[in-house]
């Protein structure tokens, strides 16, 4: 049985109760407040039974208010990036907030991420509402947006739902970052993941998706069997990892990566009902920041699997659509299974 605990995490500028939920099994403690539906904390078990946490992020509200980037907070309305910030509807053309070079990342300036949700105790976990408005960073339709928590033993199931009053495209994710040594270990070079896709999706230089589907076969991308990360992110044009790979385009729910950390014995497996998975290697944290403990976070300490639609999708028609239409229901589930080996 999982214990939900509720306490306050702190208050933002005009005043409003930022809340916190603490969820507890034997083998999994994990904290997530109600701005942005952040993961500030996630402890789990080394192969000794001791607890670590393993996620980057801050001790308190401050961090979370000040730039940063995105650790453990929920995406949306569009996870990663859309080219110029535009994208057409019906013949209607959309102009988003640019935020990433020339390209809009991760909903605009305000985004999911930025803003508080209505929080509402379940068993096992806790559900967070919110109500985007028609028009909000540029977005067409009201919003309405569900993100569900529950832990059971030792792992954490991610479910989000919406419903829109337009058509419009939504993407969401969570962006935690992992360091299954524990947050604030100098890198993940000792890690050693798969991901189970056949095929990825190059990337420009402003890190858009070209629009072709290639085969990871030959290539470095190809991570079907585990490899060791320091030697393959070594093997990667530019800085690292951040690129989506290409998963089962079905409802269900299948397998999406495993990572395993060798020192610790931690194992975080992943499955998901999501067609993509960008994952990343934390290539642009430069050590500016200071997070838990007075810990810094410098380059490649930590990956991101952020299970989500393709990047771009609203402006590729070849790629899986994600576009939400009215009457229809947006419904995607992630699932983190945390173990020892």
């Amino acid at each position: 049985m999982t214990s939900v605990t509720r306490d306050v995490f702190g208050k933002l500028p005009d005043g409003r109760t930022v809340e916190k939920f603490l969820l507890e099994s034997n083998f999994v403690k994990v904290q997530i407040i109600s701005f942005g539906c952040i993961i500030t904390c996630l402890e789990a078990k080394d192969r000794h039974g001791n607890f670590t946490d393993i996620v980057l992020g801050f001790d308190n509200l401050e961090g979370y208010l000040n730039k940063h980037p995105y650790f453990g907070a929920v995406i949306g309305r569009v996870a990663n990036r859309i080219a110029n910030g535009k994208f057409s509807i019906d013949g209607q053309d959309y102009q988003l907030p640019i935020n990433n070079g020339p390209n809009s990342i991760h909903g605009g300036l305000k985004g999911f991420d930025k803003v508080l949700w209505k929080p509402m105790e379940i068993e096992n976990g806790v559900q967070f509402s919110y109500m985007s408005a028609d028009g909000e960073e540029g977005y067409p339709g009201e919003l309405e947006v569900w993100v569900t928590y529950t832990l059971v033993g030792s792992e954490l199931t991610i479910n989000y739902k919406a419903r829109t009053s337009k058509t419009t495209p939504i993407n969401l994710t969570n962006h935690s970052y992992f360091n299954l040594a524990g947050q604030g270990s100098e890198n993940i070079y000792d890690h050693e993941i798969s991901i189970d896709a056949e095929h990825y999706l190059p990337i420009e230089d402003t890190m858009i998706p070209t629009g072709e589907v290639l085969p990871v076969q030959g290539t470095c991308f190809d991570l079907r069997k585990p490899v060791d990360l320091g030697s393959q992110i070594a093997k990667v044009k530019g800085n690292g990892f951040d690129h989506n790979f290409c998963l089962n385009i079905t409802d269900k729910q299948h397998s999406c990566a495993k990572v395993y950390h060798q020192p610790s014995g931690r194992v975080l497996t992943v499955r998901t009902t999501q067609p993509g998975v960008q994952f990343y290697t934390a290539n642009f944290l430069d050590g500016s920041l200071k997070g838990k403990g007075g810990a810094v976070y410098p380059k490649h300490s930590a990956f991101c699997l952020e299970s989500q639609a393709w990047p771009d999708a609203v402006n590729k028609p070849q790629f899986p659509t994600s576009f939400l239409y009215p009457g229809d229901d947006y419904d995607q589930t992630t699932w983190f299974n945390f173990s020892v080996q």
